[in-house]
């Protein structure tokens, strides 16, 4: 056997609550085999569990399940017990778990969710829905421009099932959601990469059309993969793929002067023309393709990269890298922002002096929210660092206000 990783994230509600003291306990087979409490961010130390060899996720095969399972039971004063069953562990990746707990209701025992297995490992329907919808399909319901926008709803079930629940997502924690159940973590980052721009890119198609909406449901897109992507209610999320799409997640995919993002069907092994395979896309990483000419291969050499005009409710934009020694508006409203956080996450060291000149305060602030919130702990801000913190922000700004309302 060998081994992967596993970090487990407790909130109350939201993610701008998280829970100190949370007694997590890991067990396999009704076996204990550890038990940890969360620091005062609501993170647990980072868990080695055993798994097999990632050389069975790296070739298409049905013998030998390429990741192991464990489930984790969470306990906190005045929440309600929670437990998920099939957390999922792969060689050398860490899994990251998040967990919500709800306030204790005296009537319920506890909550009890079980983890879907990955569509590479277990067959689910085929998608159903036909090609890409026309232009005369899409014309009387389109929006003015490509927007991310905050949350999406995601509705638990086929279109028509009015009694599957629907799921209010943010949208980079969907599509991380999606990646994790689509893919495997252990893959090439090209691969990775060409697979979430898909993903991406087939989300906004739902969106920027209001496929759904425009035909009277109250929601944005389906957990089914007979009609769209799979999403895992309280899915385990791989860190290789997390940090890709915080990297990438205003791209998408579009095809020659078409408007509209790319409704990007693909699947694990095909042959059909405008549909990636997920195997494909595998080997052609491993001999050396980018991302881009993945992406090519199966869609066409007139597809190309575009990012969002909009990215829905996030305070700032921002373009460029902040480091040690720069000095901007930029550097202000991050220090203000890191200062803000701390409210909701005190392990963040306070920036006791918030002039706009990026000193060694702000480089340990934003180093420790980097490792909080698994990003590459570098001490400066890029693009992911800087909308993962505006993300954090607005959830945070939420909860006070809801507080003081």
């Amino acid at each position: 056997m060998t081994n992967g990783y596993l970090i487990v994230n407790v909130y109350s509600d939201t993610i701008a609550n998280p829970v100190k003291g949370a007694t997590v306990k890991i067990s396999k087979d009704g076996m204990d085999l550890m038990t940890v409490t969360t620091d005062e961010d609501g993170a647990t130390p980072k868990m080695t569990l055993e798994t097999v060899d990632k050389s069975y996720s790296e070739e298409e095969q049905h013998e030998v399940r390429p990741y192991e399972t464990y489930d984790v039971t969470v306990n906190a004063v005045g929440l309600t017990p929670t437990t998920i069953e099939g957390v999922q562990i792969f060689d050398e990746v860490t899994s990251i778990q998040n967990i919500y707990l709800t306030s204790i209701d005296e009537n319920q025992k506890g909550e009890t969710s079980v983890i879907t297995p990955n569509t590479l490992w277990q067959e689910y329907p085929q998608n159903i829905t036909g090609n890409e919808p026309t232009e005369e399909e899409i014309a009387p319901h389109v929006l003015d421009e490509v927007l991310i926008p905050e949350n999406i709803i995601v509705h638990d079930g086929i279109p028509s099932n009015s009694s599957a629940p629907n799921y209010t997502v943010s949208f980079i924690d969907y599509i991380k959601n999606v990646a994790s159940s689509e893919i495997y973590s252990t893959w090439p980052t090209e691969t990775i990469k060409a697979n979430v721009l898909a993903i991406i890119s087939y989300t906004l198609n739902r969106i920027f059309t209001e496929w759904y909406k425009s035909r009277g449901y109250d929601f944005t897109i389906t957990s089914t993969t007979s009609y769209d992507q799979k999403y895992t209610v309280n899915g385990t999320i791989f860190e290789p793929i997390s940090r890709i799409v915080d990297e990438i997640f205003t791209d998408y995919i579009r095809q020659g002067y078409r408007p509209e993002p790319l409704l990007a069907h693909y699947k694990s092994s095909t042959t059909e023309p405008g549909n990636l395979s997920q195997w494909g896309s595998k080997e052609l990483g491993d001999r050396g393709y980018n991302h881009l000419e993945i992406l090519k291969y199966y869609y066409g050499n007139n597809i190309n990269i575009y990012e969002a005009e909009t990215t829905q409710s996030y305070p700032y934009s921002f373009d460029g890298t902040l480091k040690e020694g720069d000095c901007s508006r930029d550097v202000y409203k991050l220090q203000n922002t890191l200062n803000y956080i701390r409210g909701s996450y005190p392990g963040i060291p306070v920036i006791k002096n918030s002039t706009g000149l990026f000193d060694s305060d702000t480089t340990k602030a934003v180093r420790k929210f980097q490792e909080v919130f698994n990003l590459s702990s570098t001490g400066t801000v890029n693009f992911q660092t800087w909308y993962k913190i505006s993300y954090i922000f607005i959830a945070v700004s939420k909860m006070t206000n809801s507080i003081y309302r």
